[in-house]
């Protein structure tokens, strides 16, 4: 005849009892910190957040600088004159169409501007060459470190990578890629929310 599970003894049964509870709540006790470990940080889940920008008191020509993703993301407004240039440049960059892969343009900037608004240019301010971070050379014309019939645009000061108006890098420059549109979308007339978008 077999062993019954539990001793038919109650204080035997009893203490049986209190030691499994106590090394499960022990157990569990142990255990939870660990897993609780292993969710992101609240720091590291805003760091992945959207970032919503208020573009309403943007004056024309203004560049505003956020982050996201630990990445710095330039907003532009730009005017008329500037999106004049994009098209008189076309001839001189190495991806006019932003056709290249290796930062995948989302579909509704693959346009001229690179933009959902033309006036509205919103790039990650990262050189695709080696990572560093280029300056805004709005001002058309001759100046140091720029070519005589210089558009405006972007410079990388690290190795001379020159970059357009809606980020398009120029031809046979270090950068092998256009500055990266990231994902985002308008909320309302005044606001843009980066990270996200509309496609599937």
């Amino acid at each position: 005849m077999s062993e019954p599970l539990l001793p038919t003894d109650p204080s035997r049964r009893t203490a049986l009892l209190t030691t499994c509870t106590a090394g499960a709540v022990g157990g569990a006790t142990v255990v939870w910190p660990f897993l609780k470990s292993l969710r992101p940080s609240e720091r590291a889940l805003a760091a992945g957040a959207p970032v919503e920008v208020d573009i309403g008191g943007m004056a024309p020509g203004e560049l505003k600088r956020v982050e996201w993703r630990g990445k710095p993301v330039w907003v532009v407004r730009r005017t008329p004159e500037m999106l004049a240039s994009l098209k008189s440049v076309e001839s001189k960059l190495a991806d006019p169409a932003s056709a290249r892969t290796a930062y995948p343009t989302p579909d509704y900037a693959k346009n001229a501007s690179r933009a959902i608004k033309d006036e509205y240019l919103v790039v990650v301010g990262i050189c695709t060459h080696l990572g560093c971070s280029p300056t805004d050379k709005f001002q058309p014309g001759a100046q140091p470190s720029l070519p005589d019939d210089w558009p405006g645009g972007f410079l990388c000061p690290c190795h001379g990578s020159l970059f357009d108006l809606a980020g398009r890098v120029f031809a046979n420059m270090p950068a092998p890629d256009n500055l990266e549109v990231p994902p985002h979308k308008y909320l309302s007339e005044s606001k843009i929310l980066i990270g996200e978008d509309n496609q599937a």
